[in-house]
């Protein structure tokens, strides 16, 4: 492995920057702020950081942010043209008899029935928005044909996900032996969401919706107290307490940052939604999420052998966001390992080594493949003959 010139000159180029600004000293991890809840989770969706956590890999009752993981499957049968959002679906006498299921004084519903045969639109409004347990149920056999075989769908896509902490034996969150998650999967299955299907998630940004005659307002509080806000979930059953995911998108000096949390267990609804507020808050003003490098950005420009073309240029595909500390970004020191000799041929996004990032005092930030940022293709018989003996003399 060895590092590349280019590289090494932008990593001395850093601790330059933080002269300038002040003390090269790391500053101590920001410690959160007292959350009043049973479990909780922060993550910087930009840079796919956690920065707080309790209690996150417990398993809990997730009440009605099981929706999510029912939401994730719909939208990918929207998605897959399996279901159209103008497709009208059946009501069975299940999903009708969701009335009478619940914690005590009913349960959320969107207020179907036998007789009306709503869209898919809407039945994702009604899952969303009003929480409705019959709209989940709706949904599920309409994907699946019925409850269990979507249930076994949604226990299949936690196992691919390798969620270790949760597994579903209905669609709509109500209390059932073995129906468990965690704050850690709930977040993961909510990111899901906001990355695959950005033209459904907008749904979960609605204050209130209206079907049959009846209006609704989204139990999520702080869609109406926070502008940034535009999501997520609530849920509450006796067992699980009041529950809350969240998520809010601030504009920042690296751009957009979204963050997202996860509140678990908390004594009311107004508990949820202010402890929930209280850890984006502090997300935004104790973090700061730097831009080290934009995708397919060329970190390095190095030689390869036995290709048709001399050189290639390596970078991070995707760009790379960090969270620090605040005050911390100019004192970040990457670096960068590499694969010598670099030997066609090369796929464009093929791994070549690592890009690391730490802080002045040396904590890991980040570690990401460093990768080929074009394809090189094999050299005739004659170049690869050729270097070949120039790598045995070398």
């Amino acid at each position: 492995m060895v590092r590349s010139r280019a590289f090494v000159a932008l990593v001395f180029l850093v601790p330059l920057i933080a002269l300038v600004a002040g003390p090269t000293a790391a500053q101590p991890r920001p410690q959160p702020p007292e959350v009043a809840a049973r479990q909780y989770i922060l993550v910087d969706l930009a840079s796919q950081q956690v920065l707080a956590e309790a209690g996150a890999d417990q398993r809990a009752e997730p009440a009605s942010l099981t929706k999510l993981m029912t939401a994730y499957l719909v939208f990918n049968a929207v998605r897959d043209k399996k279901l159209s959002l103008d497709q009208a679906l059946p009501v069975s006498t299940r999903a009708w008899n969701e009335r009478g299921s619940g914690k005590k004084g009913g349960a959320s519903l969107m207020f179907i029935d036998p007789k009306m045969k709503p869209h898919v639109d809407e039945l994702l409004h009604g899952l969303i928005v009003h929480s409705g347990n019959d709209a989940a149920v709706a949904l599920a056999e309409g994907v699946a044909g019925s409850v269990e075989a979507f249930v076994a769908a949604m226990n299949r896509q936690a196992e691919a996900w390798g969620l270790k902490n949760t597994q579903f034996r209905n669609v709509t969150g109500l209390t059932e032996t073995g129906h468990f998650s965690s704050a850690r999967d709930v977040a993961f299955v909510a990111a899901k969401i906001i990355a695959e299907h950005p033209t459904l998630f907008p749904i979960y940004r609605v204050k209130s919706y209206t079907f049959n005659g009846i209006k609704q307002d989204n139990r999520n509080r702080l869609l109406s107290r926070d502008p940034t806000v535009d999501g997520m979930k609530t849920g509450r059953t006796d067992a699980a307490g009041w529950c809350l995911v969240a998520t809010a998108v601030r504009d920042t000096p690296a751009g957009k940052r979204r963050l997202l949390s996860v509140v678990l267990g908390a004594a009311s609804d107004e508990a949820r939604a202010n402890e929930s507020q209280k850890l984006l808050n502090w997300g935004y003003t104790a973090w700061d999420a730097v831009k080290l490098f934009e995708p397919n950005q060329a970190l390095a420009t190095v030689p390869v052998w036995k290709g048709v073309a001399r050189e290639a240029k390596l970078g991070v595909a995707a760009g790379l966001v960090v969270s620090v500390p605040k005050g911390e970004g100019a004192r970040l020191q990457p670096s960068l390992t590499r694969t010598d000799p670099l030997v066609a041929p090369l796929a464009a996004g093929q791994a070549v080594g690592t890009v690391k990032v730490v802080t002045a005092g040396g904590a890991a930030v980040a570690s990401v493949p460093l990768v080929a940022l074009q394809e090189v293709a094999l050299a005739g018989w004659f170049g690869r003959a050729w270097d070949g003996l120039r790598l045995w003399i070398k």
